[in-house]
């Protein structure tokens, strides 16, 4: 077993601290990765504080966005090498057999995908711990080759933030000639401005805090509009092609943003609020629009979005913390007191 330390929640109610545990030996097909930076994501307080239901796994390692280099490989391996800069995401296997795993889709693996925090390993009673930690070994099948040019502090808000973004960008073809609003300009929203302008999409934040205009402005957003003015809704009805929700909030109105859409248009929700919205569907029904979901990318699409924000020179814009300062971030997420991703030097862990 390789010995590892990490950042660990020990209860829904308790502040994180210190936890040892055990690393599995490295298998033929495993790499392992020294970590060295991750980044903090706003799933991983909801996982934390069981806020999408109960059922944590305590004591619970978090972190999904994961950025290291590889220090040793398995016999079999053929992906990876020793000093490799790697990446690992949101999930660290799945069953491989079926439909949607055959097709790339392994995110949506009909028999679960193998979360890399609060599940289960594949067989079925191994607890997953995550990034907030010194190593960690996965199959060379889940991990991510992170290009040279991208430095690995800005690289670990990209396996979950900038996939989460790109991957219903290129699925609902953001691109010239397409009007895209992105819904919060948070640390998922931020990546979806930066990737839809280098996709030539025409970009426009929907925004409740005026304050963030300028930096939307910067990041190459083309407008941007005040949710906080209801006279905004009408002025800008029938507007947009696709918009991206990345708002966690169950108290927004839907009917106002769905009218903002053109007819055929689609609202994609990628923010996953603690209660359920409430929608009623004539806006959706007068002008054959649609209202989708949509949750992170496959291995696949992961490792083609690493490469497409190596290309376009596109990274997070992120505050470098050490883990012990792990508690007050969580705070400061919450308050959305954050531009606009944190991210742990696990060096300083």
């Amino acid at each position: 077993m390789i010995k590892a330390k990490g950042i660990a929640a020990f209860s829904a109610t308790k502040p994180l601290g210190p936890f040892s545990f055990d690393r599995r030996e490295p298998g033929e097909h495993d790499v392992v990765v020294e970590i060295k930076y991750c980044g903090i994501c706003h799933s991983d307080i909801h996982n934390v504080r069981s806020e999408w239901g109960p059922g944590g796994l305590y004591p619970m390692v978090p972190g999904h966005e994961i950025a290291g280099v590889v220090v040793a490989v398995g016999s079999k391996v053929k992906k990876f090498k020793a000093g490799d800069h790697a990446g690992v995401g949101c999930f660290v296997d799945s069953c491989r057999e079926c439909a949607n795993c055959k097709d790339s889709l392994d995110q949506y693996c009909l028999d679960g995908s193998t979360l890399t925090y609060n599940g289960y390993e594949r067989d079925g009673k191994t607890p997953t711990y995550g990034g907030y930690s010194n190593v960690i070994v996965v199959n060379e099948d889940y991990t991510l080759r992170i290009p040279k040019s991208i430095s690995l502090d800005k690289a670990a808000p990209l396996l979950c933030a900038g996939i989460t973004l790109y991957s219903p960008l290129m699925h609902w073809k953001a691109g010239p000639g397409k009007k895209v609003g992105i819904m919060g300009l948070g640390g998922l929203g931020h990546m979806g401005v930066k990737i839809a302008v280098a996709l030539e999409a025409n970009v426009t934040v929907l925004s409740h805090s005026d304050r963030k205009r300028e930096d939307a402005i910067k990041m190459g957003a083309h407008h941007f509009i005040s949710t906080k003015d209801e006279s905004a809704f009408k002025e800008h009805a029938g507007t947009f092609d696709l918009i991206i929700n990345t708002v966690s909030s169950h108290e927004l109105n839907m009917g106002n943003y769905f009218n903002l859409l053109k007819l055929d248009g689609t609202l994609v929700s990628v923010g996953a609020p603690e209660k359920p919205l409430t929608i009623h569907p004539f806006p959706l029904i007068m002008m054959r629009r649609s209202y989708a979901g949509s949750v992170i990318g496959s291995i696949k699409e992961t490792q083609e979005m690493l490469d497409f924000c190596a290309k376009h020179n596109i990274t997070p814009e992120i505050e470098l913390i050490s883990p012990d300062q792990v508690n007050a971030a969580y705070e400061r997420v919450v308050k959305s007191d954050v531009r606009y991703r944190f991210v742990m030097d696990m060096s300083k862990l």
